[in-house]
């Protein structure tokens, strides 16, 4: 068997091995967008660390000169945070301050006394060594 039908051999497995790749990382992406429109940090953070993976997965295809499975997983990460982060914007937004009155007889109550603190003496401990154990040494 000749190199060049070992690679065309291998070229098909390196194919199948960079979709599912590419597979993982949209799904990835997919979930970490989930996860910045819901505010979870640490799920984005696995997320896009089991993108990384499919997409390293998915750059052995490159290896049969098929670079679709790498661009679809790049442009999938890229995709997903913008619109999550547009989302969250849109959906969290700043809800309007509420506004307290507060009433001129509430403004002029005197604050109640503080409690006078009471400090205990120092208590003795429950045993103890007698003096003759020290020096008898």
């Amino acid at each position: 068997m000749t190199s060049t039908a070992v690679f065309n051999e291998l070229a098909g497995v390196f194919v199948s091995i960079g979709v599912g790749g590419a597979a993982i990382a949209v799904l990835c992406a997919l979930i970490a967008m989930i996860a910045l429109i819901r505010d979870s940090e640490g799920v984005v953070g696995g997320a896009i660390a089991g993108w990384i993976v499919g997409t390293m997965l998915s750059a052995a295809a490159v290896f049969a000169h098929n670079w679709m499975p790498t661009l679809v997983s790049g442009i999938a990460l890229v995709v997903a945070l913008t619109a999550g982060g547009i989302v969250r914007a849109i959906v969290v937004g700043r809800p309007a301050r509420p506004v307290v009155a507060v009433r001129p007889a509430e403004a002029a109550a005197p604050a109640k006394p503080a409690k006078p603190v009471v400090v205990d003496a120092p208590r003795q401990p429950a045993f103890e060594v007698p003096r003759a154990a020290f020096d008898a040494g």
